[in-house]
This record gives structure tokens, C-alpha cells and sequence, in this order.
């Protein structure tokens, strides 16, 4: 499953192209929203996209863990993680492109 990364000069690019503003002010607006989501999930406030998903931080617990190699018990400290949920448009969009995309994967070998 070889796939490109979507960068932060992609998504600055793809500003430029859409809106026809320069690439400066393409890459700060770029910057500006990825940075307003970083500061909101430090908050540990939801950061819902319509029609994409809804990202939030959740509290995890702090419990006993196992070394897979050992078998040694070790302690796994609390913590914040990440969690994105996928709304349902994108995940219709993702199921929709699937077919297709292992069809062209499958015509290329």
C-alpha cells in the first residue's frame, strides 16, 4: 500500500491553485488553520470539520503493561492521545474510491 504523504506545501499548493492567492499567503493561511486545530486539541477541545470528521483528545489511564519479548511487567504512565473519528461523507467517499483504486492497482502489475 504505497501511497503519497500529503504535505503542508501540498495543501499550501492546492490553496494557491484553488484560490488564486500567492503562495506566501497561500502557505500562512495553511499555518494558521493547522495551528488554530493544534492550540484547540491542547485545550482538549473538539475540533469538528464538516463533512471530513471530528478530532479530540482522550485521557487514557494509566495501567500494567507487558514486555512481548520478556513477559516482564512494565508500568504504562497516563496519557493524552489523539483520536480522529471520520465523519460519514468521508468515509462514503473512502469506500466509494476503493474499488477503483485497487482496479488501477491491479490493470498497473
Amino acid at each position: 500500500m504505497a501511497g503519497k504523504t500529503v504535505t503542508r506545501a501540498d495543501l499550501s499548493e492546492s490553496v494557491y491553485n484553488a484560490l488564486g492567492l500567492s503562495r506566501n499567503e497561500s502557505a500562512q493561511l495553511v499555518e494558521s488553520v493547522l495551528e488554530h486545530v493544534s492550540v484547540a486539541l491542547t485545550k482538549g477541545e473538539k475540533v469538528k470539520i464538516s463533512s471530513f470528521g471530528t478530532f479530540s483528545v482522550r485521557e487514557k489511564k494509566g495501567r500494567v503493561g507487558r514486555n512481548p519479548k520478556t513477559g516482564e511487567e512494565a508500568a504504562i504512565d497516563p496519557r493524552r492521545v489523539l483520536v480522529f473519528r471520520p465523519s460519514h461523507v468521508l468515509k462514503d467517499m473512502i469506500n466509494d474510491s476503493a474499488p477503483a483504486a485497487a482496479q488501477t492497482r491491479a490493470q498497473s502489475a
